[in-house]
């Protein structure tokens, strides 16, 4: 997402990004919102994780239209559930000597 896919958005559309930091383009998207082409994002990645000092994010004039949250949007019940199970079958084939997940082997 850059400067081109913002201007061509609605001025009351949210942008939200859940997949990969790098999709958006950070200092379109603060010009975006301080010049009003939309009205808000929502990130859960950046491009570059942690935030540094120099993050084009941080000179948004208006932080109620950014949300950031610490990279959890992989976080639900069901996800940590299968999370869960792959660890417990893993342990149980480690066990067993049997070998799972195996790549180019």
């Amino acid at each position: 997402m850059d400067i081109n896919a913002f201007s061509r958005m609605k001025k009351s559309a949210v942008m939200i990004n859940v997949g990969r930091g790098p999709i958006v383009v950070e200092k379109d998207l603060v010009k975006a919102l301080n010049d009003g082409m939309i009205a808000a994002a929502g990130l859960d990645v950046l491009e570059t994780e942690p935030v540094r000092c120099d993050n084009p994010l941080l000179d948004i004039k208006d932080s109620r239209k950014l949300l950031i949250t610490p990279h959890s949007a992989w976080a639900t019940t069901e996800a940590r559930q299968r999370l869960m199970d792959e660890v417990a079958m893993n342990i149980t084939a480690f066990v067993r000597g049997e070998a799972r997940n195996v790549i180019g082997g």
